[in-house]
């Protein structure tokens, strides 16, 4: 296994990057941590992938515009609120899409037939891939480190999730039976 991680991992890292690459990263950082990829190597490789991609989609939606989205009918919301956000929040958003679910693979394309500038849009998803790749990759490392060496903690994690999760649940039916009555 540790041979086929190693001669394999960090194509999968790039190929999981190009896309919604988040559980890829959270299995790279487990085999980084565990010795098998370099955390550096997985962080660069990932960075790259998301680069390409997201550079990719934006000239997409740059050449072809609004009439590609609208091939798209099931996707039509997810659309529109991404626009939404770009007009909204301008920069930001472009920052910031790659950690938005939902819209993260659509975003590029809606940012290019928006008309924002190739070179806007090239500086600032230069910034959002090192932003992305960086905080990805180093919360799967210690995600990883957590699970590994911190495993007694486990059922500590465990518990007080239930707890929080039965004190969440309680909170929304005594407001709920509060406004009803």
């Amino acid at each position: 296994m540790q041979e086929f991680i190693e001669n394999w991992g960090y194509i999968a890292v790039f190929l999981g990057s190009l896309v919604e690459g988040e559980s890829i990263i959270l299995l790279a950082g487990l085999a980084a941590h565990e010795g098998y990829l370099s955390i550096y190597k997985v962080t660069l490789i990932a960075f790259l992938g998301t680069l390409v991609a997201d550079q990719g989609l934006y000239f997409v939606g740059h050449y072809y515009g609004r009439a590609f989205l609208d091939k798209f009918p099931s996707q039509q919301e997810r659309i529109a609120k991404a626009f939404r956000l770009l007009h909204r929040y301008d920069n930001l958003f472009i920052l910031t899409f790659r950690f938005i679910y939902g819209i993260r693979i659509l975003s590029p394309l809606v940012i290019g037939a928006s008309g924002i500038p190739v070179k806007r849009f090239v500086i600032l998803n230069f910034f959002a891939a090192v932003i992305w790749s960086v905080l990805s990759c180093a919360g799967a490392f210690y995600f990883a480190h957590l699970i590994m060496d911190e495993l007694h903690l486990l059922p500590k994690i465990i518990l007080g999730a239930t707890m929080f999760g039965a004190g969440m649940i309680y909170g929304i039916y005594w407001w709920r039976k509060r406004r009803s009555d």
